[in-house]
């Protein structure tokens, strides 16, 4: 358990610094993305504006064809770019303008340009080129920006963050596995002193248990059948069945891994169980139905399935009304062996209710404590042994009002 809860904590924390690392590794490159491709934007409405070239420094003056103010008065020197001049109407090429830019020829300029007219966009990207249309009356001018150097640095910052975020990463997750043993430490000892204070309590309860139990007999014998005699060994036997069930309990939690696991016949042992309890449930007047299919076999620690399956066949008879219906399945689904008790029940259970089933001493209905003898400590130890066999327990409520326990195990 200490160990599970290890491992929990430590998918949790990596979990959270994985969403957290990529949430800010995303948003401070989509940031510096943006800012290159608003860059671009700003030099090509420039460009666009002065049809493809930029303004000469005698015509600085004038508003259209003036720089912005936080863009460098270099930029115009800086910047290498080109443009295709086409038929609006047949799209054929008038111009290709690549007297600032060496890179590219005329053909390649061509060829952007077509291709970005059979995209039907007025801006992105192309390459490592910015492109914009500039449509006008007889001519639709593609402007292109070269932004590969601003590119270039994106890239190396993508690639330089995500290689620390994986390095900082791994040096995490190295450093929470060293210290999750510290962490959970305080929560493991207070554990084991719990479970030990169980077994030494549960041993020590016993002996004046027998006691009292020896001795309301010697009276019985003596002054003959009471009602106060028939009490004390009623609640009597009730504290000795729920020691022995804490008991029980706090060994299996402690030694699941000790356990003797061996291969043999599951359809066999939930035939055997359920006989006992088709008479019993006959004598109370409860329908019981048996579907079990045949020829399987689980490796496990038989003694402990059997208590299992008589657990859930007992806490189904308790908790079924009056005329009410049990029934036990046992199938193979997919590579998992299920076995399912169902039993109705008077009224129908709250889905909030269903975890805290197998919870210790958890009751639906803490009335009827007495009507049924139990402290609500049987599905607790169904739930140990069940994941002692690495398998899964859960409960569902029908349609019509009842509960379904089904218990899986891997094959």
């Amino acid at each position: 358990m200490i160990k599970k809860l290890q491992i929990k904590f430590i998918l949790l924390s990596m979990t959270a610094l994985f969403l957290v690392l990529t949430i800010i590794i995303a948003g401070i490159n989509i940031v510096n993305y943006n800012g290159v491709a608003e860059d671009a934007d700003d030099v090509l409405a420039i460009l666009s504006e002065n049809k493809g070239s930029f303004p000469s420094i005698k015509n600085r003056g004038k508003k259209s064809n003036e720089l912005l103010p936080d863009m460098s008065p270099e930029i115009p020197y800086e910047s290498r770019y080109f443009s295709v001049s086409l038929n609006s109407d047949s799209y054929t090429v008038n111009q290709a303008e690549t007297s600032r830019i060496i890179s590219v020829d005329t053909s390649k300029a061509i060829k952007y340009a077509q291709t970005v007219i059979s995209k039907n966009r007025d801006h992105g990207f192309v390459d490592d080129f910015r492109y914009m249309v500039q449509r006008e009356d007889s001519v639709t001018r593609v402007i292109f920006l070269d932004c590969g150097r601003k590119l270039d640095s994106f890239r190396d910052f993508l690639l330089a963050s995500v290689g620390i975020s994986i390095a900082g990463y791994i040096l995490v997750f190295t450093i929470i596995i060293f210290f999750s043993n510290k962490i959970v430490r305080p929560i493991s000892e207070s554990y084991e002193k719990q479970k030990r204070f169980i077994t030494d309590a549960g041993h020590e309860i016993k002996t004046p248990l027998t006691i009292i139990n020896a001795d309301a007999d010697v009276l019985e014998m003596e002054f003959g059948k009471n009602e106060w005699l028939e009490d004390i060994q009623k609640q009597a036997k009730r504290l000795t069945s729920l020691t022995n069930d804490l008991v029980y309990l706090a060994r299996m939690e402690e030694s699941s891994d000790s356990m003797q696991m061996i291969e043999f016949s599951f359809s066999d042992l939930v035939s055997e169980t359920a006989l006992s309890f088709q008479a019993l449930a006959q004598t109370q007047g409860k329908t019981f139905l048996c579907h079990i299919q045949p020829m399987l076999s689980l490796t496990g620690n038989e003694k402990a399935i059997r208590q299992l399956i008589s657990i859930l066949l007992d806490n189904a008879l308790k908790y079924s009304p009056d005329n009410g219906t049990v029934s036990l399945a046992l199938e193979k689904q997919n590579k998992m062996l299920v076995l399912s008790v169902t039993n109705t029940t008077e009224y129908p259970i709250p889905g909030e209710s269903l975890p805290l089933l197998f919870d210790r001493f958890y009751r639906i209905d803490p009335s009827r404590n007495s009507q049924t003898g139990g402290y609500g400590i049987g599905l607790s130890v169904a739930k140990a042994i069940v994941a002692a066999h690495n398998g899964k327990i859960q409960a569902k409520a029908g349609e019509e009002p009842s509960l379904q326990i089904n218990a899986s195990f891997p094959i």
